[in-house]
């Protein structure tokens, strides 16, 4: 099938993915009188005196927006809010098939940080959560810190938090398999904008002691020189032993790549010149930057990718839809590592050690049961963290 071509047609004949849908009848006076004027004002009063009930008076306590200004959007860039709304829009589908999460797009004519976190903490009274959502790096790690300083709901950067919490369970699982431990493993991560960054500090935060961040100008060190605020601060915590080169240079006797950048960029040689057995997460989409068959000709004991046509696919949709509702059932006001590592823990705990294997490690992101099972794992971690 050609997908762009049925996609494109589809969607002139869906006319957009999402509608509201009453949740009660209105068909009689009283329906209208108790739904609205005047039996409306009640509710609200009860608000007013304690806004904490507008989380069981109104859908707050299941909605979140949905936000983005279109700088990111998949691997097409800067596009535009308007351009960006079918991505958004499909968002709000997963939200709602895999999470029972209302989830409404909001894209934002501006470029501008101030004007976005102004937007957003304006708006966070009709939310229960922001989901933060293909806006460019490195300016989506200071919207994200200063909505979390000025809101009091949670605030999830998909494309930070997300892609670090799969890739975790992906690691996790992966390890359990070939049943190394993960505190004595070296990994690189070729990538550092918003997800290559989350994931280091995710598999940090998990145990891991010995990560190397790569961007286009090789492996990131503490004194390099010329690295972004993001990059110096990630530097002071990764690449304990300081190591300089290429790509190809640093995955030498290393036992996990995790690919967050661009396609072809690895080769067989460079899979082999790791340590035995190792783990090889290519995720660049649509390419990978290696393409699983040339991983395994170079000895990766198991390979994952982010596409759907390969085996162990490590996509979002395992943790978006559950961990925005595992927030909103626990009433959080944030969401913390722990609640991540939460997420990552319930998403390969999934896969029991009986149905484990190298073609195995993740559940489909299609699988219903997930979402309440990475939301029952938040919402208890959720509860230790207050």
């Amino acid at each position: 099938m050609n997908y762009a071509k049925e996609s494109l047609k589809k969607h002139y004949e869906w006319n957009g993915k999402i509608e509201i849908v009453s949740r009660v009848p209105v068909k009689t006076q009283t329906d209208l009188s108790i739904a609205y004027t005047p039996g409306v004002a009640e509710p609200c009063l009860a608000i007013q005196k304690d806004i904490s009930k507008s989380y069981s008076l109104t859908r707050r306590s299941n909605t979140v927006a949905i936000i983005t200004d279109g700088t990111a959007v998949l691997g097409l860039g800067d596009i535009g809010p308007e351009a960006a709304m079918p991505v958004m829009e499909g968002k709000s589908v997963l939200f709602k098939e895999l999470g029972g999460v209302d989830a409404v797009p909001l894209c934002i004519r501006s470029h501008d940080v101030d004007d976005i976190v102004n937007t957003v903490r304006l708006l966070a009274g009709s939310f229960g959560g922001i989901n933060l959502e293909d806006i460019s790096a490195p300016r989506c790690f200071e919207i994200e810190r200063r909505l979390k300083e000025c809101c009091d709901i949670p605030i999830f950067h998909d494309d930070q938090h997300g892609t670090a919490i799969v890739t975790l369970a992906a690691v996790l699982n992966a390890v359990r398999l070939t049943g190394k431990k993960l505190n004595e493993l070296s990994t690189v991560i070729n990538g550092a904008g918003a997800a290559g960054i989350a994931t280091a500090r995710l598999l940090a935060d998990s145990g891991m002691k010995n990560i190397i961040l790569c961007d286009r100008r090789g492996a990131i060190w503490k004194d390099r020189g010329d690295l972004n605020a993001e990059k110096l601060k990630i530097a002071e915590t990764t690449n304990p032993e300081n190591r300089k080169g290429a790509l190809a240079d640093v995955l030498v006797k290393t036992d996990i790549f995790i690919g967050l950048s661009a396609p072809g960029c690895v080769t067989p040689v460079m899979v082999e010149s790791m340590n035995k057995d190792p783990i090889v997460f290519p995720m660049s989409n649509p390419t990978p930057e290696i393409m699983p068959d040339l991983a395994k000709a170079g000895g990766a004991a198991v390979v994952g990718t982010g596409r759907s046509d390969f085996p162990n696919q490590i996509n979002n949709a395992l943790a978006f839809p559950g961990v925005l509702r595992g927030a909103l059932d626990a009433k959080a006001s944030g969401i913390t590592e722990a609640m991540k590592i939460a997420a990552a823990k319930a998403i390969a705990g999934y896969v029991k050690d009986d149905e484990l294997t190298a073609d195995y490690i993740l559940p489909s992101p299609l699988c219903r049961e997930v979402a309440a099972y990475v939301a029952k794992a938040v919402a208890k971690a959720a509860s230790f963290s207050v």
